[in-house]
Formats: structure tokens, C-alpha cells, sequence
């Protein structure tokens, strides 16, 4: 018996990406906030309490709900070793050239016996806000006969209510991550759709997002 095959589109609750925000299915959005990291292991341990306390007063002060999600993946060295391989045919030094022979060749060897690991982290802050729809019968028949461009600009001018809603949560976030002394920015739309493609595609190696200083 033929199983119904369904797009893999039908499982994801992503309607589209825009202007940075993950626009869902159900009318809800969501932004992407990443942030960098902090080795409390370098810290003494009056540190190490503050900045814990800090971030249990962050989590305390939130009247919204946040995911954090935390990405590993593969390092691509790649990249690396090609700039390195450049540099060495175009060195006039032969002992500086021969050393950085010995270089790649020490890197290349090491990450292919260690697999070196990046993480990325991201906070996802959601909005969802209640409208209402209009009702069926003769309502829905007058909704329908609007024009494309009425509906157009109304969704336009919803989507930026609630974008605003939204950017004030994000705003909550950043600055209760920095009080932590964590650095963090909030994706564009190319980074979005970068994030959800490495999700999909688990086995590729990783291409960094870096947080601009």
C-alpha cells in the first residue's frame, strides 16, 4: 500500500523569513539572538558566583519565555590550510618556507586524527499575538472581496506591530546577557536562513558566525 508522500515543508512551522524574523505558520514570530561564551574556569571563584548570580537574576526578571539552543558542529580547516598553502608559494624565505610546510602538514595531521569542535548559541525569542479572524459567512465574504494591495499593506502594518512588540523583548534579552558580560547579536535574515539550513543538513561541516566586536 502507497504511503501519501509529503513535502519536507509541511513538517517546518516556517512560513518565511523576513527582515531577520522567523515568521511562523500560526502568525507568530521569533528572532534569533546569538551569543558568545564565557569559561568560567578562568575566573576566580568570586567571579565565577557573580557572574552565575547575574544570569539567575536575568532568568528571574524574564515575563517571556526563551529556548536556548546550542549548536555543535565540525570545524572546516580547509579554509585555513588553502590561506596557508597560498602564503607558502608566494614566501621568498626558504626556512620560513619550509616551516610553514612543516605547519600545515602538523595541522593537517592533528585535525585528522582530533576532530575539532565549534559552538555556536543562540537564545530564540518568541512573540505570539492573539487577532482576531474573520468569522465565516457573510463576514468571510466581504473579507475575501478586498483587494490583494488592502491585504498587503495590512499584513505589512501587522507585521510591524508585532515586530515592535518583539524587538523590545530582544532588547531585554541583550541587555540582561551584557550585564552577564556576554556579548550577543541578533541574526539578519542570510544568518537565519544559514541556521536553519545547518539544522537540516546536520552532516556538513561548519561555517562560523562570527559577533562583530
Amino acid at each position: 500500500m502507497a504511503l501519501n508522500a509529503k513535502a519536507t515543508q509541511e513538517f517546518v512551522p516556517i512560513k518565511e523569513v523576513r527582515d531577520g524574523i522567523v515568521v511562523l505558520k500560526d502568525g507568530g514570530l521569533r528572532a534569533i539572538v546569538l551569543a558568545n561564551s564565557i569559561n568560567l574556569s578562568l575566573k576566580s571563584d568570586d567571579e565565577q558566583q557573580a557572574t552565575i548570580l547575574q544570569f539567575q537574576n536575568f532568568l528571574n526578571t524574564l515575563d517571556f519565555s526563551v529556548q536556548i539552543s546550542i549548536q555543535s558542529r565540525k570545524l572546516d580547516i580547509r579554509p585555513y590550510l588553502l590561506l596557508l598553502e597560498n602564503r607558502m608559494k608566494v614566501q621568498s624565505e626558504p626556512l620560513l618556507k619550509l616551516q610553514t610546510k612543516e605547519y600545515i602538514e602538523f595541522i593537517r595531521n592533528f585535525t585528522e586524527s582530533v576532530s575539532i569542535m565549534t559552538k555556536n548559541f543562540f537564545i530564540v525569542v518568541p512573540y505570539t499575538h492573539v487577532s482576531l479572524k474573520p468569522e465565516s459567512g457573510i463576514f468571510k465574504n466581504l473579507f475575501s472581496k478586498k483587494k490583494k494591495e488592502e491585504e498587503k499593506l495590512k499584513d505589512q502594518l501587522d507585521f510591524e506591530e508585532k515586530r515592535s512588540q518583539l524587538e523590545e523583548r530582544v532588547s531585554v534579552i541583550e541587555q540582561g546577557l551584557s550585564r552577564c558580560g556576554i556579548k550577543t547579536a541578533q541574526l539578519g535574515t542570510e544568518e537565519v536562513v544559514e541556521v536553519f539550513y545547518k539544522v537540516f543538513n546536520p552532516g556538513e561541516l561548519e561555517g562560523k558566525i562570527n559577533i562583530g566586536e
